[in-house]
């Protein structure tokens, strides 16, 4: 049986673009990636972006190394008060594409959601029937070019805080680096920004809307 915890960010700051609804992210990869780390620092950017709240909540099981698992992200304009697990997302981050096969991912996004993948196929060669805004980005080879590598494996949950970035528009570089150094040591912050900026750089997004 699956248990989730949850973070909250209370935020008096006032944004100067107002968001007119809560934006909820789901977090897919596998054990080992660092899916909890990278909803946490993405609610660290977004508090710090001005939104008012905020929730990041990781979702337990038996997992082991290597087996899929989630953590999520909601993110709002006003405080959020529920503290749910998230039945259908607005955003999906897919840290290992294997995952769009094994785990029905779209099943819990919304219909006009937008779905950001780690993967060296462009948008177009991706396989996604829908309304959908579909991204996609090498995270693991900039990992690797960035020798972000852990025992040899490529970390690719901070490269695609700045693949969400450049999908989505929700929170800045800036911030996001900043929440990193509220995560990471000083070195390593710097280490995994430089991955961050480089993935929002090649990020590639196919948008099906204006939003």
């Amino acid at each position: 049986m699956a248990f989730f915890y949850v973070t909250f960010y209370n935020n008096s700051k006032t944004r100067s673009k107002k968001e007119d609804k809560m934006q909820e992210v789901i977090w897919h990869g596998r054990g080992g990636q660092g899916v909890v780390l990278a909803a946490q620092i993405l609610g660290e950017a977004a508090y710090l972006q001005g939104f008012k709240g905020i929730t990041s909540a990781p979702t337990f099981g038996p997992e082991r190394r290597g087996a899929p698992l989630t953590a999520s992200t909601r993110i709002s304009d006003e405080p959020i008060r529920t503290v749910s697990q998230i039945d259908r997302a607005h955003i999906a981050v897919v840290l290992d594409e294997s995952l769009l096969t094994m785990v029905n991912i779209l099943g819990r996004l919304k219909d006009d959601g937008i779905i950001i993948i780690n993967t060296r196929l462009s948008p177009e060669e991706i396989d996604i029937d829908g309304n959908l805004d579909v991204a996609t980005v090498d995270a693991s080879g900039i990992a690797r070019e960035q020798y972000l590598t852990v025992a040899g494996t490529p970390v690719v949950n901070t490269p695609m805080l700045g693949a969400f970035a450049r999908a989505t528009g929700l929170v800045s570089l800036e911030n996001i680096e900043k929440g990193l150094r509220i995560k990471m040591s000083g070195g390593m912050a710097v280490a995994n920004f430089s991955a961050v900026r480089a993935a929002f750089e090649k990020t590639i997004v196919k948008a099906t809307k204006e939003r």
